[in-house]
């Protein structure tokens, strides 16, 4: 089987053998209502309350949402309608934390059937934790009429820096485990399949172990080549099925789900503790102590660089990967359900030449995953030819930005890409 196109980084992956320390108890927490795809979640306390960590605040709105618990223990001090991630006007509940922490009362859900696990798996909280934050309760509510051969485990981790899930998997190993085994039984594809790259050997032996005496329960060792853990390239990386534009990957009988997400589906299973902190990993030229952080979702990011010692000389801070991560203006920006990495860069590696004209050299269509040509559909866009831009299936682009990293002439590809479905959505919406 021909293997899917991409890019041999340099993975930088410095904090991969760090066990993930606890951060301490931040003074107040902020977590947005929209921390997810779909429809924010609505309030259910009020200013001057007392709640206790993993208490519910915010219950999902709708069929595409997730619930929110509270990550500390302590007094509602704000509703208010200011999202700082993107300045818009987004609800979201301050919490200030207490001295003291005290958990909510938690019981364990009665999972007995499809229908309750897919109760428990909502009433958890959890969302996709690879960064694609789309909840999991109504990504696998969909998977209930398909015909599923695989379930793909994303363990690739293959953004550089990035080693998040590295050690959930390595530390946790148990409940990834555990949770591919629920995920398994109630959804009962053919094939669960836990995917990890090469240079994660203690997470690829530890779950081995695990996995000898099942018969439908295996792992995949994949190269370590980005962007490897995007769900479509994984899908044909590991079964050899394509999924066409505008298909699910039920569609071609898969189902592609965190490794990170599975673990936390286990422990809300085995005690009733729902998602309120993740591990984050702190790393990049602008650190001073790069590691690994177990941080209440809704920590401002300035705790956490703090906490690990930010450097005079840094540039720029980036939450996620280097390749698809977004820069932030601010370090009031708290951490969210899909907050995986905390990068922080000085000037020399923020450095950026100017873009100068496109010599052809067909890089970016050499190493492009999806088999696209980037630097067509670019021309497309300075055109302004929508009807070319689907032509090209410029729908196809996963914006991992294998075309900007090859490029010689520093093109702002990436972007184009991104501004490009914008043009043809618009030219969609507009009937033209």
């Amino acid at each position: 089987m021909k293997k899917i196109k991409g890019i041999p980084l340099i993975h930088h992956k410095n904090t991969d053998k760090q066990i993930p320390s606890i951060l301490p108890v931040p003074t107040f927490v902020r977590l947005p209502m929209q921390m997810h795809s779909g429809m924010p979640a609505t309030p259910i306390v009020q200013i001057g309350d007392y709640v206790k960590r993993g208490q519910l605040i915010a219950q999902a709105t709708g069929n595409v949402s997730a619930p929110v618990h509270a990550s500390v223990s302590g007094k509602i001090k704000a509703i208010d309608a200011f999202d700082p991630i993107s300045g818009n006007k987004a609800t979201s509940i301050v919490i200030e934390s207490k001295q003291s922490q005290i958990d909510h009362h938690f019981v364990p859900p009665h999972v007995t059937d499809f229908n309750s696990f897919m109760q428990a798996v909502g009433e958890s909280g959890v969302v996709g934790l690879g960064g694609a934050g789309y909840p999991t309760a109504a990504k696998l509510n969909r998977q209930n009429e398909a015909q599923l051969d695989y379930i793909l485990i994303n363990g690739a981790e293959c953004e550089p820096y990035i080693t998040s899930d590295t050690r959930m998997m390595v530390d946790e190993t148990q409940a990834v485990f555990d949770g591919t085994v629920i995920l398994q039984r109630y959804i009962n594809a053919k094939q669960a399949i836990l995917c990890i790259e090469e240079n994660k050997p203690d997470a690829i032996k530890k779950l081995t172990t695990l996995c000898k005496e099942e018969t439908n329960i295996s792992v995949h060792v994949l190269p370590s080549k980005y962007p490897q853990g995007e769900r479509k390239v994984l899908v044909y990386n590991v079964t050899g099925r394509i999924v066409p534009e505008g298909a699910r990957l039920s569609d071609v009988g898969c189902l592609v789900i965190n490794c990170s997400t599975v673990a936390v589906i286990a422990k809300y299973i085995q005690t009733g503790m729902p998602l309120t902190s993740r591990i984050v990993t702190v790393d990049g030229s602008g650190i001073i102590k790069p590691q690994n952080i177990i941080a209440p979702i809704g920590t401002p990011i300035k705790n956490i660089l703090e906490y690990c010692g930010l450097r005079d000389s840094t540039k720029k801070i980036i939450i996620g990967g280097p390749m698809m991560g977004v820069a932030v203006s601010s370090t009031d920006v708290p951490t969210i359900k899909t907050t995986n990495a905390l990068l922080a860069f000085t000037a020399k590696d923020t450095h950026m030449l100017p873009p100068s004209n496109c010599i052809r050299c067909g890089r970016c269509i050499t190493h492009c995953p999806m088999n696209l040509m980037p630097s067509n559909i670019e021309d497309a866009f300075l055109l302004k030819k929508p009807d070319m831009l689907a032509t090209l299936r410029v729908n196809m682009c996963v914006e991992c930005a294998c075309c900007d990293y090859v490029c010689p002439a520093k093109r702002p590809l990436a972007q184009v890409m991104s501004l490009s479905k914008n043009m043809l959505w618009e030219h969609k919406q507009n009937g033209k």
